[in-house]
């Protein structure tokens, strides 16, 4: 069992300026809490946070980090309070104990490769501070070198998450000794025939390697002696886990493994390196193909050094590496990595921004002397667009960040998406906009023939759920219309004593209107047409029937002057703006985007007001118009200039006569303010909201021109009305 005497002192000798103290407290605080527990290995449970802060201790970890390491169980195994941790120990431990008990409760039920990689991930993305992590990788290590006393249903779980989650991620951080020691452990419990056999087989091997490593040696030894290169030389036997994936990855026998045998060469200097590798080959024949210079090109972790592999004179390969004493030190204890690097990905991806900072630790961890304000300035948001969050399986499904359950529902199955009725987080109610967060346990609550309502639109973030809910708006609106379109046409010709069952024939005209009016193929199409608005049934008839019959209809006869007055208000309103191919449909410009003569136009039929007339880039148009078929040509019509109202937004610096240079601009350009609001700020800035009666576009584009050009004025821009859009 390990003495707190001797943690403290491996910490002392690390951090000789620390002040210890907190280390003593939690020692005596941790073994009054766990007083009385056991073990399955039958030993006291202050054994297992004992070895944990060892192992944080010799990792370099600073005294809180170690001190957490001897807490890290209190509040999930005991009656101890968050409250009392902050008050005997502070926010820091408590921060770091927290974030440790929250990840020992996230499920884990998938060793699909995509799944743990994507599990991996959320680990990081849900704690703000390092330590957390590096403090659950110790727990990890030594629960994994007392797993026999578990039963074997539990042996291979843990082992199995194992060596999913915490040896490649230990990995990942550069902390190749753990990552070694983890999956040698894992692989014990994972394939238990494997592991006997293959230890064997190295057993055999074992003593002539150590031989022909001391042999090596003394020769290597000699000769950087003679170059007058002072080095560090230790030699190493491949590991267990490591020898038996090659095996298993390359199909090969041990005897073809070259790197069984391997000698690790450390020395003062980057010349010395290279220094060193002249003089292996110089005596020994290299091996094509296998020297590796990760100094002059360092693998994307930051991980430096010199690889060969070259052959004795018995006929034996073996490998070398050679780097300094500090490339060692990052090599085995480091905490830098690159995510993506064992899974064979090169060059720059699109996360290696959110990385960065690992990349740049080294260099941190050189200019900080003070290894506490060196391990606090790791709080880190390696995922600032995802969330991560699991379905009561334990799935893992990654989300942009500001997901919804909606969303979640989506990314599980599109008719899970269309009956979500609710959602539980955690156990409890949660509301259909709430905002997913790291770590969350979603339950999605379904209900048989619920459909999804155009609302869902604007709760959701993800491409997948808003095109899923287009696509069942878009078919439901669809089929509205063409049922809406048959009846106004089959009322229509019953007018005339015509019906679609007489005049739905081969030969007859009405199965070509469709594509006579470019709306489709089929009479589906014209009755779809219809049902929009896009097409009058009037029209559809003047195709049909001959002028003088059309004109004999009693409705045609009929005077409609309230009808007729609502319709002349209207096109009043619409007469600058023209729908191409018809003259018959309402028209008016959308108060959201209120676009100008001059500006790219679309139209969209609504439903019973016409034509809503938006700019191309109408932020509404681009979420809400999700049916191709309501979107309609328009154009400026003739006379379209002159009576635009526009809002602008003017920031400018808060100065004595800034306001009047603006409206003296506004003067010269011949430009009508018919409204303005004037707000300073704290940082002697301000912002003018005016609106302004534009003629077109060009007029525009002069107006903020001019704007732009008075001196403090920082920016003009265009404003927007937030509108629900067109329906």
């Amino acid at each position: 069992m390990i003495r707190f005497e001797d943690i403290q002192e491996t910490v002392k000798g690390h951090h000789p300026e620390a002040d210890l103290e907190i280390l003593r407290k939690a020692y005596i605080f941790s073994a009054v809490e766990h007083k009385g527990q056991v073990r399955a290995s039958g030993e006291p449970y202050l054994v297992h946070p004992l070895e944990v802060a060892n192992v944080l201790a010799e990792m370099r970890m600073d005294p809180i980090c170690v001190a957490v390491g001897l807490l890290h169980d209190v509040l999930e195994d005991t009656l101890t309070t968050p409250e009392r941790i902050q008050e005997y120990f502070g926010a820091d431990v408590l921060h770091i104990v927290e974030g440790v008990t929250k990840i020992s409760k996230i499920p884990y039920a998938t060793s699909e490769e995509r799944q743990a990689e994507t599990y991996r991930k959320m680990l990081l993305a849900m704690v703000d501070d390092i330590r957390v992590i590096l403090v659950k990788l110790a727990d990890r290590l030594h629960n994994m070198r007392t797993l026999k006393h578990l039963p074997e249903e539990r042996r291979v779980r843990i082992a199995r998450e194992t060596m999913d989650i915490y040896a490649p991620l230990s990995g990942r951080l550069g902390m190749a000794k753990i990552k070694n020691e983890l999956e040698d452990l894992a692989f014990q419990y994972l394939d238990p025939p494997g592991y006997r056999s293959l230890t064997a087989r190295v057993e055999d091997k074992r003593k002539p390697a150590r031989a022909f490593i001391q042999k090596v040696r003394a020769t290597v030894s000699q000769k950087l002696e003679e170059a007058g290169i002072e080095a560090t030389i230790e030699g190493r036997i491949k590991r267990l886990h490591s020898i038996h994936q090659k095996l298993k990855r390359q199909r090969i026998e041990l005897d073809q493994v070259y790197d069984f045998v391997a000698l690790r060469i450390l020395v003062k200097t980057i010349p010395d390196c290279y220094a060193v590798l002249g003089i292996l080959h110089n005596a020994w024949r290299p091996v094509p193909g296998r020297v590796k210079d990760f100094i002059a090109m360092p693998r994307p972790n930051g991980y430096r050094s010199l690889h060969t592999s070259v052959i004795s004179d018995e006929g034996h390969p073996f490998e070398v590496q050679i780097r300094t004493h500090d490339m060692h030190q990052v090599a085995e204890e480091g905490i830098a990595a690159h995510w993506k690097y064992k899974e064979g990905r090169t060059g720059l991806g699109a996360d290696d921004d959110a990385f960065s900072w690992l990349r740049q630790l080294l260099e941190w961890q050189q200019e900080v002397k003070d290894p506490h304000e060196f391990l606090n300035s790791l709080k880190l948001d390696l995922y600032p667009e995802e969330v991560y969050c699991f379905t009561p399986r334990g799935e893992v499904k990654m989300l942009p960040r500001g997901a919804t359950p909606i969303d979640f529902a989506y990314s599980i199955h599109t008719e899970v998406g269309h009956q979500c009725v609710g959602a539980r987080v955690h156990g409890k109610m949660v509301p259909l906009r709430y905002k997913l967060q790291n770590g969350d346990i979603v339950e999605i609550l379904t209900s048989s023939g619920h459909k999804p309502s155009r609302d869902w639109l604007g709760l959701t973030v993800t491409n997948r759920a808003k095109s899923k809910i287009r696509h069942y708006l878009n078919t439901a609106e669809k089929q509205q219309a063409l049922e809406i379109g048959r009846k106004h046409l089959e009322r229509e010709l019953r007018r005339f004593d015509l019906s679609l069952k007489k005049l739905d024939t081969k030969s007859s005209p009405i199965t070509t209107l469709a594509q006579d009016f470019g709306v489709g193929q089929k009479l589906d199409d014209l009755f779809v047409a219809v049902g929009y608005g896009k097409i009058s049934a009037r029209h559809v008839l003047s195709r049909l029937l001959p002028p003088d019959k059309l004109a004999e209809s009693p409705e045609a006869e009929k005077p409609r002057p309230m009808v007729d007055a609502v319709r002349r208000f209207l096109r009043r309103r619409d007469e600058r703006i023209k729908v191409k191919g018809t003259d018959d449909l309402l028209v008016y410009r959308a108060k959201c985007c209120n676009p100008i003569m001059g500006e790219p136009i679309v139209g969209y039929i609504t439903r019973g007001k016409g034509v809503s007339v938006h700019s191309v880039d109408c932020p509404n148009v681009r979420n809400l118009v999700y049916d191709p078929g309501r979107r309609i040509e328009v154009e400026w019509g003739s006379g379209a200039e002159g009576g635009y109202e526009v809002r602008l937004a003017v920031d400018l610096e808060d100065r004595m006569g800034a306001l009047a240079a603006v409206t003296a601009a506004l003067a010269s350009m011949k430009t009508d303010v018919r409204d303005m609001q004037v707000r300073t700020f704290d940082d002697n800035t301000g912002s003018i909201a005016l609106t302004v009666r534009i003629n077109d576009l060009k007029h525009l584009d002069k107006v903020v021109k001019s704007v732009r050009g008075i001196k403090g004025v920082i920016d003009v821009a265009r404003q927007s009305v937030s509108s629900p859009g067109p329906t």
